[in-house]
């Protein structure tokens, strides 16, 4: 969005230093790697120690040219140090002579027209004062019409009998931000301007706040950026801390970073709540280093987090990948005395699922025991799926029976998603007829499955081997109006996969109720005589088609089908070699100078294979033209330390075992497969005319 007025003021104020003397723009703290990887072993409180040491600026962010300032021109400020002074309590009067109104107006519906009974209350002549009526809009707060319908009487009194001031039109603005009627607003808010109403702070700050509760953040910086081009009105600090989490809200960090820049050169000491913006933003970014930012400016105004800002912080490091941050925070927090709610353990069973801690999942778990702490179906379900991805399944059957108790009110009742991350739970262990006898329980109960409730029955089933189980529980969701999507189309490319003869006819059938073009390069993907041109362009179609995550996966798949259904043998290597060209494999491969490395983990047993073979046949080739190879070659397969693990190194192991390589498992590395230049050569030497490298 081009810069208004105001943009153009905020923008190029003189920027703020350390120093506060405005020689320069303060860079922004990007310390080095060492410096970042070395904080997880920190033992002090993060808030203390997360910005120990400064960076210098590094080469691809330089330090900007230093920006003259007048030295006898005082610094603009951009926002207002003193909140607007409201009416405090002692001041309103009472509400004993209203009474009667207040329930005749209660009792009528709220699209009713007030005018006849204000009118019965304060006959011609005798408008209400000011103080009244300022009572009667407050206590019509909760009714936006009924204060619409009040603030409209008023101003057709005749003859100016009640002038109305901003404040009028303040309190019915707050009715409306609350009931989140933004158009309403806005046409009372140039209502004010046509009739020559002046608008002040809080006019703007609830017009600003308003259109960020309603999602119109466009429209909330086009009313900030009026107050300063048209009407020169400053913005308190949380109005500021509004329009700071709108530009936030829009993706526009630079520009948060400026607004936050020129507030703090003008003397302004950040609230939680713009810590709090900050933090949000700079997760979702995956800006590590911003969030380090954010520890450094608390510690400089010397502001201790709530248990927002601790939210804030646990769910930003999360999404960077740093759950020993995160674990140390949640260490801080708790010996600082703020007590944790069930969004913060939320944020943290989210990271120790993700980053399968086993034994952090199990301590919070009896911390959460201990303490009794609040949990709600958000919680719950998290805490389902963390019990899923670390393999806790005694602990997730013990909350998810604790949930289906009535008597039972620590916990809420299972919805959908209880049920879900349980059947992945029984389907991730191999228990099949628990995973069905809980789908079962969650249609008798009412309960209607989601789509990836269908999606996990389906896999289980199929790496179950009970394929026609796996087709009857689809064809029952599509009578019953369930939409597959590109997930659940994957899933069953995999079941295609694990079946055999006229198991995949049946496979191939559902399938091709939902997903015909699927169904029809896999047909092709069989014939000998299609050309690899037309091949090419069936399978372009299908994964331009498809979400981008699901790709690769469908790509997988498809290589798997090739080789366990005894298609021709260039096909595995045809769809891999495709999938590599449309950046689906990219990251797989790493060459150093002393070392090869391909990393399978995310590969099918299937692609994992083929991308090896492939890998040994352009060794091979580097070998025929006399091309430098590294000392070493490394392949990554996974620890598969994982309760539920599918076991791609030990298929990939009896692969290496088939073929003779000389690659042995790793001492030092789980998951590891490794050999040297010598002993690689030697054997691409003797096997030059084998299946491994024939193509």
């Amino acid at each position: 969005m081009a810069p208004t007025a105001a943009a153009a003021f905020l923008f190029l104020s003189p920027p703020r230093s350390r120093s506060h003397l405005h020689s320069k723009p303060r860079p922004r703290p990007r310390p080095t790697a060492t410096a970042a990887s070395s904080l997880s072993d920190q033992l002090e409180p993060l808030s203390r120690t997360l910005l120990h040491d400064k960076p210098t600026p590094t080469a691809d962010r330089p330090t900007p040219e230093p920006t003259w300032v007048n030295p006898s021109r005082p610094k603009p400020t951009v926002l207002s140090l003193r909140r607007h002074r409201r009416r405090s309590p002692s001041a309103h009067p009472s509400s004993a002579p209203l009474q009667p109104l207040l329930r005749a107006i209660r009792a009528l519906p709220d699209d009713a027209d007030l005018a006849d009974t204000l009118h019965a209350f304060f006959p011609a002549g005798s408008p209400p004062s000011p103080s009244d009526a300022l009572l009667l809009l407050n206590y019509l707060h909760p009714s936006w019409p009924k204060s619409l319908s009040l603030l409209a009487w008023l101003r057709a009194l005749p003859d100016g009998a009640f002038p109305l001031d901003t404040i009028f039109f303040n309190v019915a603005l707050k009715s409306l931000r609350a009931a989140r009627q933004w158009p309403h607003a806005e046409r009372l808010a140039l209502d004010m301007l046509r009739a020559g109403i002046p608008l002040d702070n809080i006019t703007y700050s609830t017009l600003i706040t308003a259109a960020r509760r309603c999602r119109q953040f466009t429209k909330a910086i086009e009313w900030f950026e009026r107050m300063y081009a048209a009407d020169g009105v400053l913005p308190d600090e949380v109005t500021y801390s509004a329009v700071l989490d709108v530009y936030a809200q829009l993706g526009m960090k630079e520009e948060v970073l400026a607004l936050f820049d020129r507030a703090r050169g003008s003397g302004w000491k950040p609230d939680h709540v713009a810590f709090a913006v900050l933090a949000k933003m700079f997760g979702e970014a995956g800006d590590y280093e911003g969030i380090r930012f954010v520890f450094d400016e608390m510690r400089e105004v010397g502001i201790k987090p709530n248990i927002f800002v601790y939210n804030a912080l646990l769910e930003a490091l999360g999404k960077t990948g740093k759950p020993g941050l995160a674990r140390n925070l949640f260490q801080e927090m708790t010996a600082q005395g703020v007590e944790p709610n069930a969004r913060t353990l939320t944020a943290l069973a989210k990271i120790y699922g993700r980053a399968r801690w086993g034994r952090d999942a199990l301590q919070l778990w009896e911390q959460m025991r201990e303490m009794k702490l609040p949990a709600d179906n958000i919680l719950c379900n998290t805490l389902l799926s963390m019990c899923a991805d670390v393999g806790l399944v005694d602990e997730a059957e013990q909350l998810f029976n604790e949930m289906k108790d009535p008597d039972c009110r620590d916990v809420p009742e299972p919805d959908k998603w209880s049920y879900t991350a349980m059947i992945n739970i029984y389907g991730s262990n191999g228990d099949t007829d628990r995973a069905l006898q809980l789908f079962a329980e969650m249609l008798e109960g009412g309960i209607e499955p989601n789509i990836m409730s269908y999606t996990i029955v389906i896999q289980c089933l199929g790496k179950a081997q009970r394929i026609q189980q796996a087709v009857e529980v689809l064809e029952a969701g599509l009578e019953k109006g369930l939409k597959p999507d590109d997930r659940l189309c994957g899933c069953l490319l995999s079941v295609v996969a694990l079946s055999s003869g006229e198991e995949t006819e049946m496979v191939l059938s559902s399938l091709e109720k939902v997903n015909r073009n699927l169904v029809k390069l896999i047909r092709m993907l069989g014939e000998d005589q299609v050309d690899f041109d037309d091949l090419t362009k069936e399978l372009k179609g299908v994964l331009n088609a498809a979400a981008p995550e699901v790709r690769r996966p469908y790509c997988n798949c498809l290589i798997d089908i090739c080789q366990n259904h005894g298609f021709p043998p260039q096909r595995a290597r045809e769809v891999f070699q495709l999938a590599q060209t449309y950046g689906l494999y990219s990251k797989i491969h790493s060459r150093k100078d002393e070392e090869w490395s391909l990393d399978l983990r995310s590969l099918s047993v299937g692609a994992a294979k083929t991308a090896f073979d492939d890998w040994m046949r352009t060794i091979s080739e580097r070998l025929v033209q006399h091309k430098d190879l590294p000392v070493s070659f490394s392949v990554y397969t996974g620890s598969s330390t994982h309760k539920f693990a599918q076991g791609l190194t030990s298929a990939f192991a009896a692969h290496l075992e088939q073929l003779a390589v000389p690659f042995r498992p790793s001492e030092s590395h789980v998951g590891s497969f490794i050999s040297s230049r010598d002993d690689l050569v030697s054997w691409l030497q003797i096997s030059s005319s084998s299946v491994a490298i024939a193509g």
